[in-house]
């Protein structure tokens, strides 16, 4: 009988020098909290690779591959079957391994990697030696070393030989946790989820922030919101979603300041009270979903605006991006279709008709200045509640 385990190729890890091993660390720690829902298995690392090793027939290897597929800081997955160090094991599990994942291939070629050198063939040697046993295996197939349909591997690595056919691409990036905490500001729409994605992608752990505006914002709008999180969750673990109400604050705009001011004193009210979240639960930057130009809010010098507010990084991972390109991160990452429920986000409450697009710090502080800036972000810090939003892998 075959046995079957999954070998996980990481990437940018391999590059950090004397701090490798705390990144390789907290990737098998990652890794090892997302098994724990499929079975028995036994993770372990070497050579650039996380082996998951299933122990027991019970385990279930398609779900512990598709958990791995979303952890950050895996470049490349392959199911591979495992043998002994012998040319003869070797291609006999070719021989009953390799043909199931050559339906509707025309062309395949043979990598060989031989990490112990004691092995008495070359990578070049073994290469040829299981094309042959392929097109005997599958005499319908051609060799083609440039653009093949698919490749076969054989490595022969330190705890035995792995045979694998295809490899699928990984999440990427950075282990989560390995570039400290960040706050994502996580409205209803398209753009933040992707924003809270990518940060994660590049190691920040996140919690989050939800302004809502009830009752001029629904509770079906709140759901949505959880829901994105939970989506989120699949790639950058748990997340603490810490819902704020803004309604008397844009209440208040609308009765002292002018109409065209109530977008961007609004951003800066939520970028205060962002960083207060921020600062209690230990986060080290705010996350938003902004784009550079794509509403009036986000020019430069309304975001130059909004910044003034705080003291702390503000990261915007998707500002040099246009529409498509979010999208298309939404739909990769499975937020897009509830991200564009058309339930209302307190942004959307009492938006002025011709917004500010290139406003003067001073003239905005002279608006602002007509409420009591501190008293209302103190009170909407006292609606504050905590939802846990807990990772299903």
């Amino acid at each position: 009988m075959i046995k079957e385990i999954l070998l996980c190729k990481y990437g940018e890890i391999v590059l950090k020098g004397a701090n490798r091993k705390y990144f390789e660390d907290m990737l098998c720690k990652e890794m090892k909290k997302r098994a724990r829902g499929y079975g028995n298995f036994d993770i372990y690392r070497a050579q650039s690779t996380i082996y998951i090793d299933p122990k027991d027939e019970d385990a279930d290897l398609d779900g512990m591959f598709e958990a791995a597929s979303k952890v950050f800081g895996i470049v490349a997955i392959a199911r591979a079957a495992v043998c002994e160090k012998d040319m003869a094991a070797i291609t006999e599990t070719v021989k009953s391994y390799i043909p199931q994942f050559m339906d509707g291939k025309r062309t395949f070629k043979v990598e060989a990697k031989r990490s112990d050198k004691t092995f008495a063939l070359d990578s070049m040697e073994i290469s040829r030696e299981i094309g042959g046993v392929v097109l005997e295996s599958c005499p319908r197939l051609r060799v083609d070393v440039h653009k093949p349909d698919i490749t076969v591997k054989v490595e022969i690595r330190e705890f035995g030989a792995y045979v694998s056919a295809g490899q699928f691409k990984g999440a990427g990036g950075m282990p989560v946790g390995t570039n400290g905490k960040g706050l994502l500001l996580l409205s209803g729409g398209i753009d933040s989820p992707v924003a809270g994605y990518m940060m994660a992608k590049r190691g920040v752990r996140l919690d989050a922030i939800h302004f809502e505006s009830f009752p001029y914002t629904s509770e079906r709008a709140r759901e949505k919101v959880l829901e994105l999180a939970s989506i989120v969750a699949e790639y950058s673990g748990d997340i603490f979603v810490h819902v704020v109400s803004l309604t008397h604050i844009q209440e208040e705009l609308v009765k002292a300041c002018e109409e065209d001011y109530f977008t961007l004193l609004l951003r800066r009210y939520m970028m205060t009270i962002a960083e207060r979240v921020a600062r209690e639960k230990e986060c080290l930057a705010l996350i938003t979903g902004e784009s550079l130009g794509q509403v009036a809010s986000q020019t430069m010098q309304a975001l130059g605006v909004t910044d003034n507010a705080v003291n702390m990084p503000v990261f915007r991972p998707c500002i040099g991006m246009d529409k498509e390109e979010i999208v298309s991160i939404a739909r990769k990452i499975g937020t897009f279709e509830t991200s564009i429920q058309p339930y209302e986000d307190c942004c959307t409450v009492f938006t002025p008709k011709h917004p500010k697009t290139k406003p003067e710090l001073e003239k905005v502080k002279a608006q602002e200045d007509k409420l009591d800036f501190d008293a209302l972000v103190e009170e909407a810090m006292g609606t504050l509640y905590t939802v846990h939003i807990k990772a299903e892998y």
